[in-house]
C-alpha cells in the first residue's frame, strides 16, 4: 500500500533497471529508446500541426469581444434609472 507520493526512490529505480536489462538485452534497449523517442517526436509535431492552440486562442478572443457588447448594451449603464423602492431624499 502507497502512503505517500514519493514512493519510488533509488533501490527500486535500480531493480526495475536491472529487470529491464535482463528482459530485453542491452542490444535491445537502444532500439527502444529511439523508438519511443520517434513516438513522442511525431506525437509532438501532429499536435503543433493541428493548429489547435492557434484555435483556442480565436475562440477567447471572439469570446472577450462578445462579452464586451453585452457589456455596452447593459439597459443599467445605457440609461440611469432610478430604483422606485427607495425613498427619494431632497
Amino acid at each position: 500500500m502507497v502512503q505517500y507520493a514519493g514512493w519510488l526512490g533509488g533501490p527500486e529505480i535500480i531493480v526495475i533497471l536491472v529487470v529491464v536489462l535482463l528482459l530485453f538485452g542491452g542490444k535491445k534497449i537502444p532500439e527502444l529508446a529511439r523508438g519511443l523517442g520517434k513516438g513522442i517526436r511525431e506525437f509532438k509535431n501532429a499536435t503543433e500541426d493541428s493548429d489547435i492552440a492557434k484555435d483556442i486562442k480565436d475562440v477567447a478572443s471572439e469570446m472577450g469581444d462578445l462579452k464586451k457588447d453585452v457589456e455596452k448594451m447593459n439597459p443599467k449603464k445605457m440609461i440611469d434609472i432610478e430604483n422606485p423602492l427607495k425613498s427619494k431624499k431632497k
